[in-house]
Parts: structure tokens; C-alpha cells; sequence
């Protein structure tokens, strides 16, 4: 089943590499969304796909990669729009 994460990291998560690791581990758990960086110094996360994959990229964006520091992931459930094909880096 289809389901949908919307995502607000904080900690040391800008200037570390976070956003192309997430993109890296969402096109390894198979999802599509987007990720960017918020003028506040936080991550934000689309995430779309099928639940088992949504959690996996989750688990993954709470560890970070190695020189991130997550502190906080808010997490939403969203309604999947289905206008995704990929997953990429938003600006």
C-alpha cells in the first residue's frame, strides 16, 4: 500500500551532505519525493511510496549520514499525491 511522510529534520543537518545522502538512500529503498535544505537550518523530506520503503528511508534520514548530527525528525502522514517519478534535491 501506497503511503506518504512529510519529514522536518533538525540538528547539524545543512553543509554535511545530508540532502545527497537522502536522495542516495531514497533511490536504494526504491521511493520518490524531494528533499531541501529551510532557511531555518532544518531538512525537509517528501517521501512517497510503499509503506515497508517509506520506513526504511525514514530510519535512514533519522540516522543521517556520518558527519550529521540529527537531533529531531517531525513526521506527518500525508495523502501520496502521485505526481512523483523520482527522487531529487528541491532548491
Amino acid at each position: 500500500m501506497a503511503c506518504a511522510v512529510h519529514l522536518t529534520v533538525s540538528g547539524r543537518v545543512q553543509g554535511v551532505g545530508f540532502r545527497w545522502f537522502v536522495v542516495e538512500e531514497a533511490e536504494a529503498a526504491g521511493v520518490v519525493g524531494w528533499v531541501r535544505n529551510l532557511p531555518d537550518g532544518k531538512v525537509e523530506v517528501w517521501i512517497e511510496g510503499e509503506a515497508d520503503a517509506v520506513r526504511k528511508l525514514e530510519h535512514a534520514v533519522a540516522r543521517g549520514p556520518r558527519h550529521a548530527r540529527v537531533t529531531e525528525v517531525e513526521r506527518r502522514q500525508e495523502t501520496p499525491t502521485g505526481r512523483f517519478r523520482a527522487f531529487g534535491v528541491e532548491r
